[in-house]
């Protein structure tokens, strides 16, 4: 093997390595903040104003459901309950999150940690 050849090897191995590294990490993280959601969502921490035709809330009740978090969620447009809320907190879109009942606009995981968090410590 040429030298030039042994080093595009060895640098498409290197970058392999790190894209692998990199993916794992993220997952891991995505577990470790998914446990910490989990211990401290209680029944009633968290409501999500959901539309049916919504991927981005399909995408936020997969990431809840596979980690665990206790949450509530509606649909804007078969209740009426849900839809007077929506309006009420005048949401630009879904998912509209109610943390202990402050509005978040899309889901962010660490976000809605941040606001469980700052809930406890008040408390």
């Amino acid at each position: 093997m040429t030298p030039s050849r042994r080093s595009i090897f060895g640098l498409v191995a290197m970058l392999l390595a790190v894209s692998a590294a990199t993916r794992w990490w993220a997952g891991h993280s995505q577990v470790r903040l998914g446990d910490k959601l989990a211990a401290l969502a209680r029944p009633g921490d968290i409501q999500m104003l959901s539309s049916t035709t919504c991927a981005y809330c399909s995408v936020a009740r997969q990431w809840m459901q596979q980690h665990g978090v206790e949450f509530s969620e509606c649909f804007i447009e078969t209740d009426q309950a849900c839809a007077a809320q929506f309006e009420a907190v005048r949401a630009p879109g879904t998912p509209m999150l109610l943390v202990r009942g402050e509005p978040q606009v899309g889901f962010d995981a660490q976000r809605v940690l941040d606001a469980l968090g700052r809930g406890a410590a008040a408390s």
